[in-house]
């Protein structure tokens, strides 16, 4: 029996929708929104019910029969999880994604709407932790203050499709490899995967890493502690200039890489300065994980809807070339590896039961 498989994906400022039967693929759309229409939204969750509408429209448009469908996947968001397991989505784990008990990004969202449509129609919703999968190395945890321990926040889901995809390409076992894979997107992360672990990582949504279209990404503490005494800012305000309105659109007004480019072809010199300091910023965390590795990367993989732009991958081939090949594979893995969960769950893979840590 072919299943028939809805994912539905939230990003920051998209929700991706792809249905598949088997290997087929059915529908695949990318619903788009400005930050600006984001921002609106004090909270993640309250972004629930357009998100959800939205991605009804779009199976209503292509005229899809939502009884056809054998389970629901969403992408998984942040929660209290460390292993790269399938949970059967529950009301224990929509509630800790409702309050962001590990934060607030949109990935909460993708369990929260998958269970949505999936209730109605008396058919499964599964999720996957790809967002807090943790397998850092205990060094790699301490920070230098004790009352701030490291986390694992990337895009686990995407960076180990890419990393698998890469292995299975030259015939080698992905736990075989040491790669740095850099995913460069609405957030970026790049991670030092060795031997099928990704043993250190920036903290992507956190703060951490080089700054992105709407990331302020690391920047200096001590400033950043003035800032935040000045009375400035409210603590909403501050948390939304360091997760959705810094980086790229605080500079430039816009979070869309592709008119950043423009603006630079078009002789913008403030644009030439922030695009020039954006890949300057991801070599330097290439060559972090090049020294995690010990020098020993059999591959560096670039991923993510930024790497389609080649006058980056040609940029950030210049600087860290001399590390190891660099491989560009732009082309995300989520939706085809989302879809695969639910494949696995129905034909009898191990399901967990999300449960609430106390």
């Amino acid at each position: 029996m072919e299943y028939r498989i809805l994912v539905i994906d939230p990003g920051s400022t998209s929700t991706k929708v792809y249905v598949c039967e088997g290997k087929k693929e059915i529908l695949k759309e990318t619903i788009m929104y400005s930050s600006s229409y984001i921002n609106k939204y004090d909270r993640v969750y309250d972004q629930f019910q357009f998100r959800k509408e939205d991605v009804l429209k779009i199976l209503r448009k292509r005229s899809f029969d939502l009884n056809t469908l054998s389970a629901v996947v969403g992408r998984g968001g942040l929660l209290n999880l460390r292993e790269d397991k399938i949970y059967r989505i529950n009301e224990a784990m929509i509630e800790d994604l409702k309050v962001g008990i590990q934060g607030e990004h949109a990935s909460n969202l993708g369990a929260i709407i998958a269970d949505s449509i999936a209730g109605p129609l008396k058919i499964p919703a599964f999720t996957i932790n790809s967002v807090t999968v943790d397998e850092l190395w205990d060094i790699a945890r301490i920070s230098g203050m004790p009352d701030i321990t490291r986390k694992s926040k990337f895009h686990a889901l995407n960076q180990k499709a890419v990393a698998k995809k890469y292995a299975a390409d030259i015939g080698m076992d992905y736990a075989d490899l040491n790669l740095i894979v850099a995913h460069m997107g609405g957030g970026v992360s790049v991670g030092a995967h060795k031997r099928g672990r990704v043993v250190d990582v920036n903290n992507a949504l956190d703060g951490d890493g080089p700054f992105t279209p709407e990331r302020a990404g690391g920047i200096p503490v001590g400033d950043l502690v003035n800032l935040c005494y000045s009375c400035k800012y409210s603590y909403h305000k501050m948390k939304r200039i360091i997760a959705g309105e810094g980086g790229m659109v605080a500079y430039l007004g816009t979070n869309d890489f592709r008119k950043l480019e423009m603006m630079v072809n078009m002789g913008d010199k403030k644009a030439r300065i922030i695009l020039d300091a954006f890949i300057l910023q991801v070599s330097k965390e290439i060559g972090k994980c090049a020294a995690v590795l010990s020098g020993d990367v059999n591959a560096i993989i670039l991923t993510g809807g930024i790497a389609y732009s080649e006058n980056v991958v040609n940029k950030l081939k210049e600087r860290v070339s001399f590390i190891s090949s660099v491989i560009c594979i732009p082309e995300r893995y989520e939706l085809l590896e989302l879809a695969q969960v639910g494949f696995r769950a129905l034909n009898g893979e191990e399901i967990k039961e999300y449960k609430i840590i106390s």
